[in-house]
């Protein structure tokens, strides 16, 4: 394997085996964002490249999968359609107070919404299937799995194999979701079932505390369920700034989500009333689904990795160096596989610098500084950079942190008791903003372009002299000219919330 900084010497990648004795300079393991970016840019380079995927399915398998991979079929695409969908409610409240006369109860059908969603993650299979056609790469489905260094073997869905050479084998087969191992784990589902169940549950049990877990909470209490949400840490969200975790938590209670930090599940059984529920305080409640959010394992089991001599860690995933190459060099790995940050848009970026290093002649390594993320929940959290705890672990010199909590101009008229909160870090020598981080109404929309102020290296100055549009709550972001608390490290923070 490479050492870090040490470019690529991509032209020795052939094992000798000199250049046109292959089928494919190419050959991509999973259709999913991170195997269709790669696959299609080293197209664009001249590269002739084939790419292997599972049938199309909505809940994924060891033997189903589709064009589009996890996001678009079974994660961020679909779940943000629900996300929508479950907004309504707050929505239909809100309107009274601005003159909308809603007479009687307003009727939910959750088959709509559902067909409506697999309509569409049918229409984004196809859509992928077309890019893939138009960039000239050669698409095979089936299962595939390494024989060598530059051999494929693919099992097709009649279970006939064949086996392809190529100069380069990238993988890209992504992440499953994985259920805890207690007794009774068989009547959990994960979030592939999730996004596809039959019948809108009424009571709803979640066990997790990440970004799944926290999204579906919103998502079914929305739509009109009784959720209990369990968590072993005592706010939800791990590794995401603490006092904005504590935003989290304040508003899915507020939501009328039933909060349990500090809390596991021991045991599920079967009941004629649905799904009972122990924890490991002893408490027992009954549910009509119990979703396990709990995490995702790298798609690696079933590739031969070990056979090849492929280095994957104690979870499965692949290593790679900063260039995304594994300990095969002509083997690469880019995505949820990899286990590094697990984002679509991480993994475009990844396979962009991959395809553009071995075959646009450009040494090109993915830059994981100032990556922003968003946690669709109601209202949503989204984040840059650093947050204050991650800032005091590095930081040389003091910490200027800015708060700003306020009642959003809607909830003014609507009457609704919920808080926007937005925060800045910022390095108390050099000006520059190091973290941002709002939790409210758009707050996706608007990080992004904190985003790339971030990025660009911009200062607290910088924010100060940008004109705010009025009225606006990313306005805000502009007009902190209040401290709120200066941290000297390694102090503890503190919070004023």
């Amino acid at each position: 394997m490479l050492k870090d900084g040490e470019a690529p010497a991509v032209a020795d990648a052939d094992g000798g085996g000199g250049e046109g004795s292959y089928d494919y300079d190419l050959f991509v393991i999973g259709a999913g964002s991170g195997g269709v970016r790669g696959s299609r840019t080293a197209a664009g380079f001249g590269a002739k490249v084939a790419i292997c995927e599972l049938p199309f399915h909505p809940i994924s398998s060891e033997w189903l999968g589709g064009h589009g991979g996890t996001c678009v079929i079974r994660g961020c695409v679909p779940k943000k359609i629900l996300v929508y969908g479950a907004s309504f409610r707050g929505e239909f409240d809100d309107a009274k107070q601005f003159g909308w006369e809603i007479n009687g109860d307003i009727n939910y059908n959750w088959k709509k919404l559902l067909e409506n969603k697999t309509q569409e993650i049918v229409r984004l299979n196809g859509v992928y299937k077309r890019i893939l056609g138009g960039s000239g790469v050669t698409m095979i489905e089936g299962a595939g799995s390494i024989v060598d260094a530059h051999t494929v073997e693919v099992t097709q869905p009649d279970g006939s194999k064949q086996r392809h050479t190529t100069k380069h084998i990238l993988i890209a087969t992504g992440s499953r979701a994985t259920l805890v191992d207690i007794p009774g784990k068989e009547l959990a589902i994960t979030s592939d079932e999730a996004l596809s169940l039959e019948e809108l549950p009424k009571r709803a049990v979640i066990l997790g505390g990440g970004y799944i877990a926290v999204e579906f909470a919103s998502i079914w209490k929305g739509l009109g369920a009784e959720v209990d949400l369990f968590y072993r840490k005592e706010l939800p969200l791990r590794g995401f700034d603490d006092e904005m975790r504590t935003v989290v938590a304040s508003n899915l209670e507020g939501r009328g989500i039933r909060l349990h930090p500090g809390t596991n599940l021991t045991e599920l059984s079967k009941t004629a009333d649905g799904i009972k529920v122990v924890t490991d305080k002893g408490d027992e409640l009954i549910a009509d689904v119990v979703l396990f959010a709990t995490g995702r394992a790298p798609n690696s089991n079933r590739l031969n990795l070990e056979a090849v001599g492929v280095e994957v860690d104690q979870i499965g995933a692949i290593k790679v160096d900063e260039y995304s190459r594994t300990s095969v060099p002509s083997i690469w790995a880019v995505g949820d596989v990899t286990n590094r940050i697990n984002l679509t848009p991480v993994a475009l970026m990844e396979a962009t610098c991959f395809a553009k290093t071995v075959f646009g002649g450009q040494t090109v390594k993915p830059d994981y500084k100032d990556v922003p993320c968003a946690v669709f929940c109601i209202p949503p959290l989204s984040v840059v950079g650093l947050s204050e705890q991650e800032a005091l672990a590095e930081a040389k010199n003091d910490l200027l942190v800015y708060t700003s909590s306020f009642n959003p101009m809607k909830n003014s008229i609507s009457k609704r008791v919920e808080k926007s909160t937005m925060k800045l870090v910022v390095d108390a020598e050099t000006d520059k903003v190091l973290g941002a981080a709002m939790c409210g109404p758009d707050a996706a929309e608007i990080m992004q372009g904190i985003a790339v102020a971030l990025k660009a290296g911009a200062t607290k100055a910088t924010f100060d002299s940008t004109v705010g549009i009025h009225p606006s709550a990313a306005e805000e972001f502009v007009t902190m000219r209040t401290l709120t608390r200066r941290v000297s490290p390694p102090s503890k923070p503190k919070t004023n919330l």
